[in-house]
């Protein structure tokens, strides 16, 4: 059996998948409705919210964003009723669709950043791999499975473990791929994310853990790497700050030799 090198772990929103005319683009949708039209918050608004770290949630980052425009105008949170199960039916009937079962929402457009040919490279090289993602189970799977094809993946998802930065998916997830191979408790382990937060549960790792190699790869997600010179330089310098290790403008350019170089250092 092949030593392994390393164990990488992926998010996948913005980081296996784009998600800016997906998940985002169902955000804007819910907070405008619910706003009843007065507030559509811009890509800048939503990328604001997540750089504070722990808007992982796209259903808890929509009703933040209401309840922000209400107090603008001079409401409190206690004064309104808001109806979270409502605002995640209308959440999900924008990303999944108005049929729960047979889905043609959003999700069905969303553009791949990582193939299957990627991840036999990581294999072939003796690096394992996994992914744990604050995506509902069902949507995680439907991109692992459906889209990419992949069989049984090892896969944390939201209803599995506490939302980020809560290491305990991660957690879940490098125990899962060790009870798969011949990684142990010293195989470093590399988290792949775009987010601040996915930075701090690299953090939260290390801490818990300090006796293992615990490393964050930051990514910009396609609306970001697309974006202007200052907004890219903005996310980046974000990430750093979060404990980010190494910043690259899409997964695919983290390569065996790149992982290598990463848990050697």
């Amino acid at each position: 059996m092949l030593e392994l090198l390393a164990i990488v772990v992926f998010d996948i929103d913005g980081v296996v998948r784009d998600v800016g005319g997906s998940y985002r683009r169902a955000l804007a949708d819910t907070v405008e409705y619910f706003t009843d039209g007065a507030y559509r918050p811009t890509p800048e608004d939503i990328d604001q919210l997540k750089s504070e770290g722990i808007w992982n949630n796209d259903w808890e980052a929509s009703q933040e964003l209401i309840y922000r425009h209400f107090q603008v105008q001079g409401q409190e949170r206690a004064s309104l009723s808001l109806d979270y199960d409502a605002l995640v039916a209308f959440f999900q009937s924008r990303y999944r669709g108005p049929d729960s079962e047979n889905w043609t929402g959003y999700i069905c457009q969303e553009p791949l950043l990582l193939q299957p040919d990627d991840l036999a490279r990581l294999s072939a090289s003796g690096i394992a791999w996994g992914f744990f993602s604050g995506a509902t189970r069902a949507s995680a799977e439907y991109v692992l499975s459906k889209r990419l094809a992949l069989p049984q993946p090892v896969l944390m998802a939201m209803e599995d473990a506490p939302g980020k930065p809560d290491p305990a998916g991660l957690f879940e997830t490098v125990c899962q791929i060790e009870q798969q191979g011949s990684a142990d408790a010293s195989t470093p382990v590399i988290y792949v994310g775009d987010t601040v937060a996915d930075m701090y549960t690299v953090g939260k790792a290390r801490e818990l853990q300090p006796g293992r190699d615990w490393i964050g790869v930051g990514i910009l997600p396609p609306h970001i790497a697309e974006a202007s010179l200052s907004r890219r330089e903005a996310h980046t310098a974000q990430l750093k700050e979060a404990g980010a290790a190494v910043i690259y403008n899409q997964a695919q350019a983290l390569t065996p030799v790149q992982i290598q170089q990463l848990v050697c250092d």
